[in-house]
């Protein structure tokens, strides 16, 4: 069983591996960066009439994709863990309808991915389940559709805008040998600095990354330098700017004297050039994160290039409605600790 530390962390007694990865993702993230690691790259629309089937087929996708990287069938799956941006996760259902595998919809937004990961870590530590399936992806057109404004109408980008990652991405854990280990997982709290403009959801977050990255180190009695890297899942250059400012404001900087380097990454900061592909803050969405984490870091860690990371996955919790009716965009954040082997 996970042992409790502190208020929010929970410790594997068991081993809990991230066994195999995989992400699918569009042309705009393949011509980024980080292009040369992604499994494989489909035009946004993946031939579909729709954003939202299209969204759907991507989400299936990368289950196919993983499935065929891992010796294991459908029935050997206990459960799948998906989640996405639009409207009761209706790309996670339609796109993985026919799996035949038990399915347990969770919305984290953004972080959708990390409090996957957080959940399967106790359901395989309890010793109830041996193999699950983590997911979630995002589409750059149904996000704006539903949360922004039809990106046709050619409205203006602030610069704290971020573009919405189109991805999908999916993770094998397992109680089985092989891959890195999730050590323990700390469950954030939602928090809210009164920020209502959905052009700017780095601000929204970055409170709640700071909240749970400060919970984690504080359970734990660690520093924030026992990692190799704190990776933040979709903050972009504005909220990664201000995550390190709230961090130092705390008496826990991010930044490495000794070797002259932020402890802190961001995925949204990294999967796009904002100057030459124009993305302003960054990449967001659900997909954002998983697919960088599951194409890029899993293989740092594999490697042997990094031995400890913090994952926090982010979230701006809001809906259509709450958007319309001028809400407040409360934020949260879920960390995963994990280690090569």
């Amino acid at each position: 069983m996970s042992i409790k530390q502190g208020k929010q962390t929970y410790i594997n007694d068991r081993k809990v591996y991230i066994k195999e990865t995989a992400a699918i993702v569009g042309p705009r993230e393949k011509a980024g960066p980080l292009g040369e690691y992604f499994d494989e790259v489909q035009q946004e629309d993946y031939d579909e009439k729709t954003w939202e089937k299209a969204e759907a087929k991507f989400a299936n996708a990368a289950f196919q994709k993983l499935m065929r990287k891992i010796d294991k069938k459908s029935d050997d799956i206990d459960c799948i863990l998906a989640g996405d941006l639009m409207n009761q996760c209706i790309a996670s259902s339609l796109g993985l309808r026919d799996s035949g595998i038990p399915y347990l919809g969770l919305f984290g937004a953004c972080s959708t991915i990390a409090e996957g990961m957080t959940t399967a870590s106790l359901l395989i530590n309890s010793g109830g389940m041996s193999h699950v399936i983590c997911m979630a992806s995002s589409n750059f057109c149904s996000a704006e559709k539903t949360f922004r404004m039809p990106v046709e109408q050619g409205g203006q980008r602030p610069p704290t805008a971020q573009w919405t990652v189109t991805a999908s991405g999916a993770l094998l854990i397992s109680s089985e040998p092989g891959g890195p280990l999730i050590t323990s997982v700390t469950i954030g709290k939602i928090t809210d600095y009164d920020i209502t403009d959905s052009n700017n959801m780095g601000a929204a977050m970055a409170p709640a990354a700071a909240d749970t990255i400060l919970a984690h180190l504080s359970d734990l009695g660690l520093d924030a330098n026992y990692y190799d890297a704190i990776v933040t899942g979709d903050l972009g250059l504005t909220g990664s700017g201000i995550l390190r400012e709230l961090m130092d404001l705390h008496g826990c900087s991010l930044y490495c004297p000794e070797e002259d380097r932020f402890i802190h990454q961001d995925c949204g900061a990294m999967i796009f050039d904002p100057v030459k592909q124009k993305t302003n803050s960054g990449g967001s969405g659900c997909g954002c994160g998983t697919a960088v984490f599951a194409n890029y870091f899993y293989k740092q860690l594999q490697e042997g290039i990094l031995k400890r990371i913090l994952f926090v996955g982010t979230g701006a919790l809001m809906s259509p409605i709450s958007v319309k009716q001028a809400e407040s965009i409360s934020g949260i954040a879920h960390a995963v600790a994990i280690e090569a082997q």
